[in-house]
């Protein structure tokens, strides 16, 4: 009997011990591997190249716009001001390239043939005078003197001819090619002004850039606005994601396309979840190691995973959980 007990003793101790330890691997084996992700969506910011007041907004947080929708305007005096200078300038260089097209007017052509006709009669007069002297000097009866006198006036006389003739001919020709280019090319410039106050001007008008909810207005009506400062925040609640910090030691479980199922707290509800991004390498985020031998830090990758289903009551900020096992 004291034989049977020494043997039953150890056995059962032996029996027990494997119980306890096959208990503990299966709790071990069952203990989940829970993560957890926070809803995101393609974010949206409206903004103007220039600097303004707010005269007017179109949106409240909350409301649901599209693309191309107005969402505010901005009152901008100085570049109104800015457009009627350019404007002016335009309508300058535009009248000089006509002029230079046009050519001289009728009544500067006449003017012109009328000096080059009396330059003409006052050379014959002088050519005549000058003849005559000639000779008379050549039969001595005029002197050396007079005789110079009626050449320089007859040389004067022809250079003030040929000066009415090259002025009559301007006018008759009009202006030159490089002076209609120069005029031409103040038209083009002026008009390239005028275009780039009014594209300023139309960037006080700010359209959606997507079609989305309105999430965050960051300034009041009458408040003045920082050049591409974002006043408008939409939200693109068609394009959404759950995106989770997972450690390297589980990145084996997680591929491209797998699919997982998700718990939703904020919803109470389960939905299928699909991986559509790994991030190609780790993130900021470092466990450390707890022992001080033999252990090592664990870095952290960002996985995006995206709803199957169609439509989904989620939203930005939703938190999300899923069981690794």
């Amino acid at each position: 009997m004291k034989t049977i007990k020494r043997l039953t003793i150890p056995a059962l101790l032996i029996v027990a011990s494997g119980v306890i330890i096959a208990v503990g691997y299966l709790l071990q084996r069952r203990q989940p591997t829970l993560l957890q992700g926070v809803t995101m969506c393609r974010q949206y910011t409206a903004q103007s190249k220039i600097a303004g007041r707010i005269d007017s907004l179109c949106v409240t947080e909350g409301d649901s716009v599209t693309i191309g929708e107005l969402l505010y305007t901005l009152s901008t005096p100085e570049l109104d001001t800015k457009l009627e200078q350019a404007v002016a300038a335009k309508q300058a260089a535009v009248a000089l390239d006509n002029q230079a097209l046009a050519g001289a007017r009728k009544q500067q052509i006449e003017a012109a043939r009328n000096l080059y006709q009396k330059a003409t009669a006052g050379r014959e007069l002088a050519e005549k005078s000058y003849n005559r002297i000639k000779n008379l000097h050549d039969k001595g009866i005029a002197t050396t003197q007079q005789l110079d006198e009626a050449t320089a006036t007859f040389e004067a006389l022809k250079a003030t001819q040929s000066a009415a003739y090259a002025e009559y001919s301007l006018a008759l020709a009009g202006a030159t090619k490089e002076q209609k280019a120069a005029a031409a090319a103040q038209v083009s410039m002026a008009q390239g002004a005028v275009n780039e106050v009014e594209s300023y001007i139309s960037d006080s008008r700010v359209y959606a850039p997507a079609t989305g909810e309105v999430s965050t207005v960051a300034f009041n009506r009458g408040e003045v606005v920082g050049a591409g400062f974002p006043v408008v925040t939409i939200l693109d609640l068609s394009d959404l994601w759950i995106e989770f910090n997972i450690k390297e030691t589980l990145m084996p479980q997680i591929a491209v396309g797998e699919r997982f199922d998700a718990f939703i707290p904020a919803l109470n509800q389960h939905i299928e979840l699909r991986v559509s991004y790994i991030a190609p390498q780790a993130d900021f985020a470092v466990w450390n190691a707890t022992r001080t031998e033999g252990g090592f830090d664990i870095r952290t990758f960002v996985v995006r995973m995206r709803p199957t289903a169609t439509k989904s009551r989620l939203r930005p900020g939703m938190s999300a959980i899923i069981d690794l096992r």
